[in-house]
């Protein structure tokens, strides 16, 4: 009997550790699902959108779940794929792991900075005197410690980020239901159901006002893909990525859908505007007189979360591009507690930019917003690296596909769908001026992307650790082979 070996792996490097719980999973992808937008940007979108805007939350749930699915089948198709970079770059080719990894790496650089900043702004509500170099500094210092320890702190400190949230909107839910069958009066009018369709109906702005709350709701989204991240540090992973992927529905029925319908019904969408937190509003109109407080520290603390995720998963982006020779070897390292020191150092020392901003004027408020619509743009490309990374697997690797036990549903069909639909959002950000002057500047990083691509795909270093990576994938790769094998002989 012949005996196959696998292919030797050219050196044995530490791996990442398994620490983070069903739990911490569960909550992450809700903190990652849940932003910070949903607190305060929800009056911009429901004036803009009216209650058409339930419908608009609905549709992007729905088809970012076939994202997740898609993304889960690859991530459990071998358990050496860190992350969604991984298996781009495996199932693509080298470019679409770098490009995909530093348009990442990016997008949560750009959040994180935006968070510090928010972070600053709603301290300065909560303590009037306080400077605002303080929480910016004080945010990045305790994130860090943090997440130096081990990732089991990162899971714990964001599980609680995640359940104060939660407790948050399942607050404002049960107030609210109180409110509309109490039979509850205001300026406004009573707080009842009929709300939805009595002000206008349910498109009051037609067709344009439904686009616009795409156009808005979309970066809403954003981090719904950060459990990927979590793939080499999970422990148990065909169990817990599965869970916390098939939850994402509901979450997003319950936490935005549910929410937004109880806002809506005890006040008209007419009496909400952007910039004011339908939260903080309905509150108040109960009688809660500590509701800015308390929303205050609900939407501090979902800054911090939102921040906390962006420290992590940067991180862990360039410690996975790092070892594919697509950033500098001094990022591949772990710590003795199997953290990437270096590149958390990386990731708070970029954050360290946000205190500065906080200082520059309003000028570069208005600029930073525009690069923050830049980096929603620029996740929608990683979500669309993620599908055409599926339908590169099914190509490639069909047995596996046959093999998974977490098929995504729909297959090859959907994905075009889930495609159609993602040209659909870049072409409602092509109706507003400030959307379309961010979508216009996006290139620029990816003609960034592409010079750098050009002088690192051929220097010998680069080259080498991409080879190590593919032989640790593919030595992987042939132990699910001769797991397959073995299964269908013992099915005959």
């Amino acid at each position: 009997m012949t005996i196959h070996q696998p292919p030797a792996i050219a050196s044995e490097t530490p791996h990442l550790d398994r620490q983070l719980s069903n739990r911490h999973i569960q909550l992450i992808a809700i903190g990652g699902a849940i932003g910070t937008g949903l607190f305060m940007g929800s009056g911009k979108t429901i004036s803009a959108a009216g209650p058409s805007v339930i419908f608009v939350y609905m549709i992007i749930g729905f088809m970012l779940f076939f994202v997740m699915r898609a993304m889960g089948e690859l991530l459990l198709s071998n358990l050496h794929y860190k992350s969604f970079s991984d298996f781009a770059a495996d199932l693509l080719g080298p470019w679409a792991g770098f490009f995909t990894g530093w348009t990442y790496w990016f997008c949560w650089v750009i959040t994180g900075i935006a968070d510090v900043i928010a972070i600053a702004g709603y301290s300065k509500e909560l303590w009037p005197s306080l400077p605002l170099w303080i929480p910016g500094l004080a945010t990045i210092a305790i994130l860090l410690l943090l997440n130096l320890t081990t990732v089991k702190a990162f899971g714990e400190t964001e599980f609680w980020f995640a359940l104060i949230k939660i407790i948050a909107i399942a607050a404002l839910i049960v107030v609210g239901l109180f409110m509309i069958f109490s039979g509850f009066q205001s300026e406004a009018g009573p707080a009842s159901l009929t709300n939805l369709w009595s002000h206008g109906g349910f498109f009051p702005h037609e067709f344009m006002g439904f686009v616009a709350g795409f156009q808005i709701a979309v970066f809403a989204f954003v981090g719904i893909e950060l459990v990927g991240t979590t793939a080499a540090e999970a422990k148990d992973p065909e169990k817990n990525l599965p869970r916390a992927i098939n939850s994402i529905p509901v979450r997003v029925l319950l936490f935005y859908v549910g929410a937004l319908i109880i806002l809506m019904s005890v006040t008209p969408w007419t009496q909400f505007a952007a910039g004011h937190s339908p939260f903080i509003a309905m509150f108040s109109l109960a009688g809660l007189g500590a509701a800015a407080t308390v929303v205050n520290l609900v939407v501090l603390s979902s800054a911090m979360s939102s921040a906390n995720s962006g420290i992590y998963s940067t991180s862990r982006m360039v410690y996975g591009l790092a070892q594919e020779g697509d950033a500098p070897a001094l990022f591949s390292g772990l710590s003795r507690r199997k953290v990437p020191r270096n590149a958390l150092f990386l990731s708070c020392v970029l954050l360290l930019s946000g205190v500065v901003l906080m200082y520059a004027g309003q000028d570069v408020g208005k600029a930073f917003d525009m690069v923050t619509t830049v980096s929603a743009v620029c996740f929608v490309f990683v979500w669309s690296i993620i599908l055409a990374s599926y339908i590169a697997f099914r190509r490639r690797r069909p047995q596996l596909h046959v093999a998974s036990t977490f098929k995504m549903p729909g297959g090859l069909p959907m994905v075009w769908v889930v495609f159609a639909f993602f040209a659909f959002v870049l072409w409602t950000l092509t109706t507003q001026p400030d959307t379309l002057t961010a979508l216009l500047f996006t290139p620029a990083w990816f003609i960034m992307l592409g010079v750098a691509w050009f002088f690192l795909r051929r220097r010998p270093a680069h080259l080498a650790r991409y080879a190590r990576f593919q032989d640790e994938l593919q030595s992987d790769q042939y132990a699910a082979d001769v797991s397959i094998r073995a299964g269908a002989r013992s099915g005959q």
